[in-house]
């Protein structure tokens, strides 16, 4: 799919300028970023068949290393949270199929480490500014009613992050409301009532100072404002900017209606880039650019479905209809299925990291990287060795981020679906461990229902045909290294 040719002179020439000018071994600053439901397809630098535009992003992979073959633990966002704050899989958690909602019981267990508990006992500043959707331990009434009035007893704020700023889960399940570490903002609390998609949203309780339009803009606030702040004490710190688009209510700001002509969905995704542009611009204006690592990702693929019939009616026509007709837009761009499925368009997704000086910037990287692998990166550039009982699943991915090979080997990656299905991806194969999607797209099938399906990436992307039968002893050996992996509590 890319031109090797290309890649090779683009890493010659970075890593002779690299080697010109090393970076500062000056402990960096940390901004992840997790977009809602984005598809690989839904960013341009990705998609060059795309007519939505994303000039932030496309500027700022330019600037870094842009992943083509990275996966989250799963297709759905809970568990693919999960994994990225603790690089451990969510489905060796109680946590085997679907996500929490908003009144969910917490996740994360007291003692399970975080990426914030580990960069707060090196001495980072850690905050949460976005979606949650962990579980939160919400107080009750004598009488078992929520009482929104008490702070929640678990939260970011037990988990390792000294200032959080969050909503429960997705901006689609109530209670619709913002929590300032552990305590609840907005009283009195009122009803939001039920939507239909586009803005689709159930009937709960509504913060008075919650406005579902004003969300994402409400994040990249308050996530610039953390940065400005930590940078004129100059203390290293870590930034998670979990967003809450372009999930569902696709509700873009005023501002963004009717700029795309492919709908509310093509115009929230403008607003998606703007919101990251203005992060970006926090960081370059506080002059810690060139001392800070920012991580772009999703959590999960889009949920947008795609149309094969040229008649049919799309997103375009419609704002009702989710789904999008080829010739107007891939949101997954050409991976099958989508959001929530085992297929690759569940969880192949955007994936960028920038940091000057040490990344290999303007370059593309190939190599089979997952979410969970974010702890031990992170880990591995403040000079740490990760605890035996932490990040049981994660696999540094920073000499990738050099230009170099790795320095180990990383073990298969474990996919999951909404369903409770899984895949083994080991290089260019990959086994589904069932005999349909596991989420959205039909046919479901079943977890472990046979036949199963075992598919060669290099040459079949879209996962149009299974070889299972052609490869007999591929499938054989993926499925005992899938049960090892599954048994043993750990990949790493």
């Amino acid at each position: 799919m890319w031109n090797t040719t290309w890649r090779t002179a683009v890493r010659s020439i970075c890593l002779a300028l690299l080697a010109i000018g090393a970076g500062t071994a000056e402990t960096p600053n940390f901004v992840l970023i997790l977009a809602d439901d984005l598809g690989f397809g839904d960013v341009a630098y990705l998609n060059p068949e795309s007519r939505i535009p994303t000039p932030n992003l496309d500027g700022f992979a330019g600037e870094g290393v842009a992943f083509t073959d990275a996966h989250t633990p799963s297709g759905v966002c809970t568990p693919t949270r999960y994994g990225l704050l603790t690089g451990r899989y969510a489905w060796r958690t109680h946590l085997k199929k679907g996500v929490l909602n908003g009144y969910g019981e917490p996740l994360l267990a007291p003692d399970r480490a975080t990426i914030g508990s580990f960069l707060r006992s090196s001495s980072y500043r850690t905050a949460v500014v976005g979606k949650w959707h962990l579980g939160l331990g919400f107080a009750k009434t004598a009488s078992g009613e929520f009482d929104f009035q008490k702070p929640v007893s678990d939260g970011p704020h037990t988990h390792g992050f000294d200032e959080s700023f969050i909503i429960p889960a997705s901006l689609d399940f109530p209670p619709y409301v913002y929590i300032r570490d552990g305590k609840i903002t907005g009283h009195p609390l009122g009803h939001q009532p039920a939507l239909k998609f586009p803005r689709f949203m159930r009937a709960g309780e509504l913060a008075a100072d919650l406005d579902p339009g004003d969300v994402l803009d409400e994040l990249a606030r308050r996530g610039s404002d953390f940065i400005r702040r930590q940078a004129a004490l100059g203390h290293p710190f870590l930034l998670y900017l979990p967003l809450t688009a372009p999930h569902k209510p696709v509700w873009p700001a005023k501002r963004f209606q009717d700029k795309t002509g492919l709908g509310p969905y093509g115009d929230f995704i403008v607003h998606v880039d703007t919101a990251v542009g203005s992060v970006l611009s926090a960081i370059d204006e506080a002059g810690i650019r060139d001392n800070t690592l920012v991580l772009f990702t999703s959590d999960n693929g889009s949920f947008m479905y795609r149309l094969s019939g040229v008649s049919e009616k799309d997103h375009t026509d419609n704002p009702e209809i989710q789904a999008y007709r080829s010739v107007n837009h891939t949101a997954n761009f050409v991976y099958r299925g989508t959001k929530a499925d085992i297929w690759e368009a569940g969880h192949r997704v955007p994936f960028f990291v920038r940091w000057p000086g040490e990344a290999l910037a303007g370059s593309l990287q190939d190599e089979t990287v997952c979410l969970t692998d974010v702890f031990a990166t992170l880990a591995e550039i403040v000079g740490r060795d990760l605890p035996e009982t932490a990040a049981e699943d994660s696999f540094s991915f920073l000499s990738l981020l050099r230009g170099d090979s790795r320095d180990h080997p990383r073990a298969p990656v474990i996919h999951h679906s909404s369903g409770g299905m899984f895949a083994i991806r080991d290089g260019r194969w990959k086994l589904v461990a069932g005999n349909g999607s596991g989420g959205r797209e039909r046919p479901r099938g079943d977890p472990f229902g046979r036949p199963y399906q075992l598919f060669d990436l290099d040459t079949d992307p879209s996962e149009r045909r299974s070889v299972y039968e052609q490869n007999p002893a591929v499938a054989h050996r993926m499925e005992q290294e899938l049960v090892r992996i599954r048994s043993r509590g750990r990949s790493r």
